[in-house]
């Protein structure tokens, strides 16, 4: 029996057990994952499940069960619960299924290898990227070094009579160097991820990239409070959509929490920032046919030339909006939809980095951020970071142990994208420049 046929099982206990209307969703997958360090197999890990999540409405109230067990037999008895559970919490006027479904586009997507590697090939990437990181003068130590695979698959069906599924694979392989010693000891890391295992970087160069990135951050130093300029780094800098993604959050704007909530269709970018989301991006790693509510997906921009064009909406937040959802709710098994991104980015703009920093006499060039983040009531921003001066437009001396801290909109608005985008995870960002953070340093 299919995912799909169970579901349609469990969809026919909920309406004999009174519901009005339901959803169901099946997750399942499979993962393997090895860890090495010095040279010795620390972890070897394989896993399997299966996980069934029952969405039921009586009138305007709704209830979520999930269970690990598929048992068509327990169906009656899961659906009765979660239909006794809805009858006794408060309505919800917003609460219901999406009702239209447009037919489903037949772009392929190609987001599952249909090759699954074995453990020894993940042992011997894992090996690759720690021995290539052991191997650079100056590397005194190792964190390990990890290669995985997982492969999921998701099906959705709903008493409005959607049916679909799909399925996606991801690869990785990782690696953390150490340099230096005692407390002048200083780790980095590299990655890289993908879809199919031919996308993946060279194991080599990953923990060769790993001891680079060590060794540049030796002898740190803390530097004295000032406001400067700061160039963020493409593995901080998708951080920054992050911040602006929450705060075009459909259920925030709802609920009037977002400092962003009156900016719709206005510019608060230079006109050179554009914000994408594309879940039909071919091989993207968070690529889908359709939403957690059964909306078949689209490409859309949430920011057009530094205008904020719309807000992120799942079917909830857009009712409440009096707005309809396209195609942004994400879901588990255990719990209703929410607005979620996919594959987000944004575009490169036409300075390389070189020249993004080159006019800087003082500022900070960011590697590493941690804590905090945006304040999505107040847009206020403060988050330890580590990286290095950038003095007459040239990287210098390694930095730690500082705060930098703005306000959310200023930040926008002087924000200038650099021509370096490369996609590599789910979210994806080139090398960005911001005017007027205030770095806390000694």
């Amino acid at each position: 029996m299919t995912y799909l046929d169970l579901l349609g099982e469990l969809l026919d206990a909920a309406r004999a057990a009174g519901a009005d209307a339901a959803d169901a969703m099946m997750v399942g997958g499979a993962s393997l994952s090895v860890q090495r360090r010095l040279g010795k197999t620390e972890q070897l890990e394989r896993s399997e499940g299966r996980d069934l999540g029952l969405r039921v409405f009586v009138g305007q109230r709704s209830a979520n069960v999930s269970s690990s067990t598929i048992d068509p037999a327990g169906f009656k008895r899961l659906a009765e619960q979660a239909v006794a559970m809805a009858r006794v919490v408060p309505e919800d006027p917003y609460a219901g299924l999406e009702q239209f479904h447009q037919a489903e586009s037949a772009d392929p997507l190609d987001i599952c290898d249909p090759t699954e590697p074995d453990a020894e090939l993940l042992l011997a990437r894992a090996s690759a990227a720690e021995e290539a990181a052991l191997s650079v003068p100056g590397i005194t130590n190792s964190e390990g070094s990890e290669a995985s695979y997982s492969r999921s698959e998701i099906a959705l069906a709903t008493s409005t009579g959607f049916r679909g599924g799909y399925a996606r694979s991801g690869h990785s392989v990782s690696a953390t160097a150490l340099a230096g010693s005692g407390v002048d000891m200083q780790r980095d890391y590299d990655y890289s991820v993908g879809v199919y295992l031919s996308g993946l970087d060279d194991p080599a160069a990953v923990g060769a990239s790993a001891a680079r990135r060590a060794l540049a951050r030796l002898n740190p130093t803390r530097p004295t409070t000032a406001k400067l300029p700061v160039i963020y780094d493409p593995r901080v800098s998708s951080s920054l959509i992050g911040s602006f993604v929450g705060a075009i959050n459909g259920a925030a704007i709802a609920r009037g929490t977002s400092f962003l909530k009156d900016k719709l269709g206005q510019k608060i970018f230079d006109s050179s920032v554009h914000i994408h989301d594309d879940p039909r991006r071919v091989r993207g790693p968070r690529s889908r046919p359709f939403d957690g509510e059964g909306t078949p997906t689209r490409a859309m921009a949430l920011a057009e030339a530094g205008v904020v064009a719309t807000w992120l909406l799942d079917g909830r937040s857009a009712r409440q909006l009096g707005l309809r959802s396209l195609g942004h709710a994400s879901r588990g098994t255990g719990g209703p939809p929410s607005p979620s991104t996919t594959n987000l980015w944004m575009a490169a703009g036409t300075l390389s980095p070189a020249e993004l920093m080159a006019d800087i006499k003082l500022g900070l060039y960011v590697i590493e951020l941690m804590g905090g983040g945006m304040n999505g009531l107040t847009g206020d921003y403060s988050r330890g970071a580590s990286g290095f001066m950038i003095r007459d437009g040239q990287l210098a001396e390694p930095v730690n142990e500082i705060t930098i801290a703005g306000q959310g909109l200023d930040m926008f608005a002087s924000l200038i994208p650099a021509n370096d985008l490369v996609f590599r995870r789910g979210t994806d960002a080139p090398t960005i420049r911001v005017e007027g953070l205030t770095m806390a340093g000694a």
